[in-house]
């Protein structure tokens, strides 16, 4: 890619990329390697939300949190004596950025000089216009645009919140001193996540949230994931509603109720947790006839284009999931369709999501209630982590894995597992999903003993046995 600046290209593209974050890199590569020409213009920071502000920095901040966890927690061994690592949050903060800084360069800046066919526009915010794309006073020309830019944390709409500082996840990933406590908003992924990270980093959590943990997650997975929080002293308040947040002290103060009845939990700082809008102001999409949803979120089809012909768009910008490898994916489906070079279709059918909490919940397919409202007649198994030989072995048995299967064929429908190497095993089941397998099937399949992953043949197995009076790999 060279920068277009530099090099004077300019006019007539065969594709034009607005975003430079992983869906939009994505596209301009895949374009590039089907012999087109493409502007990428970045429209913000190069690498987008993940190795930004996101997936990079908050995951080597969760393993920092997890290295220091596990001196604390080193004493479920018989024979180890646990201990309780000094931490410093500046350095550790300091050491993320670093890393953020490398990888930014690493796995984009470096990654410019590599496709020729692509000229880098960094000249500010972008803006579509009939026929093409105007950005720093000047119009880049194109038939065929993809729209990448991503999306950014939405402040809750509760009574006072302007009037005290509120933290987003990007504000406390690079917060340059440990706070004494935190309120965290929302139980989602980045709440869940966040919360734990700063708990084991040294910071007195309380986790709010008005319905449960992972909303979206089996209950019997959300409420693994509860108790294992509350067990480590993270406050988990569910269940409420919110009145107010106000200034108290030096700190801040939230009202939340709860059965009817006001409760007031203090903190020296508010995290808000509680969702994403798109970042499609000022991109002239409504001039265009690009219609968005309530959050800003760019509609598409399964082909990923917009309501206007020869507009597509890719990544959390859309109303798509909202990860970054399906990201990456919507973008080569895009440029597949734009150019006509394979009929490619968005598929999340056997998608794997992680949440990287410690348990970590991983789930891929139909939940439960999923597959009952698709019209399925479902079976459905649990099983404990205290039947997984893994789990006994590493002294840890909290969660549990539930699979869900149409009763009729058999065939295995969705899943969900909440356990310490939960995220690694996901994939073994969403390979399952994709090649369509049954219960049995999986059941009957040679898993390694003393794997985590072990324990989906075992929960397969629970449809028609008590693997709890199996002796060790009987099955």
């Amino acid at each position: 890619m060279k920068d277009c600046c530099e090099s004077g290209r300019e006019g007539t593209y065969d594709l034009i990329v607005v975003g430079a974050g992983s869906a939009g890199f994505s596209a301009s590569i895949t374009a590039a390697e089907a012999g087109k020409r493409v502007a990428l213009i970045g429209h913000g920071t190069i690498g987008g939300t993940c190795v930004n502000v996101g997936c990079v920095p908050s995951k080597a901040m969760i393993r920092s949190a997890e290295a220091a966890h596990g001196g604390t927690s080193a004493g479920r061994f018989p024979g180890i004596e646990p201990c309780e690592h000094r931490v410093d949050w500046a350095a550790v903060v300091r050491g993320t950025t670093a890393l953020v800084d490398e990888m930014r360069q690493k796995k984009y800046a470096d990654l410019l000089p590599e496709y020729d066919a692509v000229d880098y526009v960094d000249d500010g915010a972008a803006r579509l216009v009939e026929g093409g794309v105007e950005v720093g006073g000047r119009k880049f020309s194109a038939e065929r645009i993809i729209i990448a830019t991503g999306s950014r944390p939405q402040m809750p709409g509760i009574a006072g919140i302007d009037s005290v500082e509120v933290l987003d996840s990007t504000a406390l990933l690079t917060l340059p001193e440990r706070p004494e406590s935190l309120i965290v908003l929302g139980g989602g992924y980045v709440g869940v996540e966040l919360a734990q990270m700063a708990s084991r980093l040294g910071v007195k959590v309380t986790l709010v949230t008005r319905s449960r943990l992972l909303p979206g997650a089996e209950p019997e997975v959300a409420q693994a994931l509860t108790d294992a929080l509350r067990a480590e002293g993270i406050d988990v308040e569910t269940g409420l509603s919110y009145r107010d947040v106000a200034r108290a002290g030096t700190g801040v103060a939230l009202t939340i109720e709860r059965d009817g009845k006001p409760v007031t939990l203090t903190a020296a700082r508010l995290v808000a947790t509680t969702g994403r809008v798109a970042n499609t102001d000022g991109l002239g999409l409504a001039d265009l006839g690009v219609e968005t949803d309530a959050r800003g979120a760019i509609r598409v089809g399964l082909d990923m284009a917009t309501t206007r012909a020869g507009i597509y768009a890719a990544g959390d910008v859309t109303d798509r999931d909202q990860f970054v490898y399906m990201a990456a994916y919507g973008a080569k489906i895009a440029v597949n369709n734009a150019f006509d070079l394979a009929a490619m279709r968005y598929d999340n059918s056997a998608m794997p999501w992680v949440v990287f909490s410690d348990p970590q919940v991983a789930g891929v397919g139909l939940s439960e209630t999923q597959a009952i409202e698709a019209g399925h007649e479902v079976k459905t198994s649990v099983i404990g982590l205290d039947n997984v030989p893994r789990a006994l072995a590493a002294r840890d048995t909290r969660g549990l894995i539930k699979l869900v299967a149409d009763a009729k064929t058999d065939r295995l429908l969705g899943g969900q597992i909440v356990a310490p190497e939960g995220a690694d095993a996901i994939q073994t089941l969403a390979m399952a999903l994709k090649m369509g397998m049954t219960t049995k099937a999986l059941g009957d399949t040679i898993f390694p003993y003393l794997t985590t992953v072990e324990g989906l043949k075992l929960a397969a197995q629970t449809f028609d046995k008590d693997v709890a009076k199996l002796s060790c790999c009987a099955g």
